[in-house]
């Protein structure tokens, strides 16, 4: 437990360097980031002097507690800035969650006018959040077993370790991809007609799939169609698996099922639902293409990104927005949702159980990549879906209790749980924001985020008993 305090601690010092680079570069919230940092700073010093200790005897259990504390820590600490700044202590949670596990809900309005610290900071808490999530899939779900996981580990972390020759050069490969990734994305977006700071903030947003913009108009406040061509180029490459770059490099090896199902996918309802917009709204094929690929790309990466109110262009569009909000990235990207691998393996083994059926003496095998797909495997995607539409299930309920309308509780139930922003409807769809809220209402969603990020399994499995009872500590 010591080793899981002192990381909490060496956590709280590094947001709090953070938040003194951004006092240092933006004068207008000097005082409030600089205090932020120094209070945080502190605390996470006394922590880590308090509980100095070595990895040596860590367990399972504690990684179950050290994974989903250090989300919870994050976003305490990203918070605190906010709060000194202006927002209400619930916002300020609210935002900062939102933006380290890269949903992108907001509940900040007037951002045209929101000082460029502030902007800079939710830009930060989600670049941060993003790099975390492909470190948190690639090193600690699969260790845990969660939804899977070991799968990918198998796929690719290995294969990436080895090629690297240690981990620690797989993750400074990986973390090179991400920060090259967002170097060129912002340098596109400057050649597109972008200041530099928001070319950059854009930037970090987009290959997070965060979707934090600093426009009340989301993205849509760039009317330029190639930055929003490029925007949902790079939205796309933010949701691909990071290890797959490396393999690429490295083995030259561009094969992928999971980012074939992902395309595949994405083409068939872009191009299904521009001929929907096309004929019902007589909009010219080619801006019906860009608006519809640029929110599609958006919503399924988990960005949450918005061009325009897609809401608004009936009842299909917005049901097609509605199921879509759970569809998610690769895996081993810094996409949420479910993951197309996972819904890979799902069609694959209801195939494979119809097949049984109809020939019962019949051995039926589900392969992934060309290998043989293990029993426990195939249970974790089993578990991760139940798991997944029974949290989507209670969430909507409680929201439906609280007071809100059947269709904006299941709507944000599902954003945030997929970590995606928007929802859909009047409240909080892409027109609209999180702020109209009430507190206990956002401090569900704030739970759903963290769940979502943590793919269920990591963070639930703290609130058994039974964790708690066979663990010690």
């Amino acid at each position: 437990m010591r080793f899981v305090i002192f990381v909490n601690g060496l956590v709280l010092q590094f947001f709090a360097a953070l938040m003194a680079v951004d006092a240092l570069f933006f004068h207008a919230t000097a005082a409030s980031f600089g205090l932020a940092a120094i209070v945080t700073g502190t605390v996470g010093a006394l922590v880590s002097l308090a509980s100095a200790s070595s990895p040596e005897g860590l367990r399972r259990p504690h990684i179950f507690l050290l994974t989903t504390s250090v989300w919870m820590t994050a976003a305490l600490a990203g918070a605190v800035p906010l709060g000194m700044w202006s927002l209400p202590g619930t916002d300020a949670l609210f935002e900062a969650m939102s933006g380290i596990t890269t949903t992108g809900a907001t509940v900040m309005s007037g951002l045209d006018g929101t000082p460029r610290g502030v902007i800079f900071w939710r830009a930060t808490l989600q670049a941060v959040g993003g790099v975390g999530f492909i470190v948190t899939g690639m090193a600690l779900l699969p260790i845990l077993r969660v939804g899977g996981m070991q799968l990918f580990r198998t796929e690719s972390s290995d294969k990436g370790e080895k090629e690297l020759r240690n981990a620690a050069g797989f993750a400074a490969a990986t973390l090179t991809v991400y920060l090259g990734l967002i170097a060129l994305c912002a340098v596109v977006y400057v050649a597109g007609g972008m200041n530099v700071f928001d070319a950059v903030t854009h930037a970090m947003t987009t290959l997070s799939t965060g979707g934090y913009s600093g426009y009340d108009a989301s993205f849509g406040h760039f009317s330029s169609p190639f930055l929003q061509w490029a925007c949902t180029f790079f939205m796309f490459l933010g949701a691909l698996p990071f290890a797959w770059y490396i393999r690429v490099y490295y083995r030259g090896i561009y094969r992928s099922e999971q980012i074939e199902a992902m395309v595949w996918t994405l083409s068939v309802t872009i191009f299904g639902l521009t001929a929907w917009l096309t004929v019902s709204s007589g909009m010219p094929a080619s801006d019906a293409l860009r608006l519809v690929a640029f929110n599609v790309v958006s919503v399924v990466t988990t960005t949450g990104y918005a061009s325009t109110d897609y809401t608004t262009w009936g009842p299909f569009a917005a049901a097609a927005f509605f199921v879509l909000t759970a569809v998610g990235g690769c895996t081993g990207s810094t996409a949420g949702g479910a993951k197309a691998m996972r819904w890979l393996l799902a069609a694959r083994a209801v195939v494979a159980q119809i097949k049984t059926i109809q020939s019962p003496s019949r051995i039926v095998t589900v392969r992934y990549e060309g290998r043989r797909v293990e029993e426990d495997v195939l249970n974790g995607v089993s578990s991760f879906f139940l798991f997944y539409f029974a949290t989507f299930a209670v969430l909507s309920l409680v929201l439906s209790l609280l007071g809100l309308d059947m269709a904006t509780a299941a709507s944000g139930a599902l954003t945030a749980l997929a970590n995606v922003g928007p929802g859909v409807g009047t409240v909080i769809g892409p027109a609209g924001n999180f702020e109209a809220l009430t507190d206990p209402e956002k401090l569900v969603l704030v739970f759903g985020m963290l769940l979502g990020r943590l793919e269920m399994l990591t963070a639930l499995v703290l609130l058994t008993p039974v964790f708690w009872r066979e663990t010690a500590f």
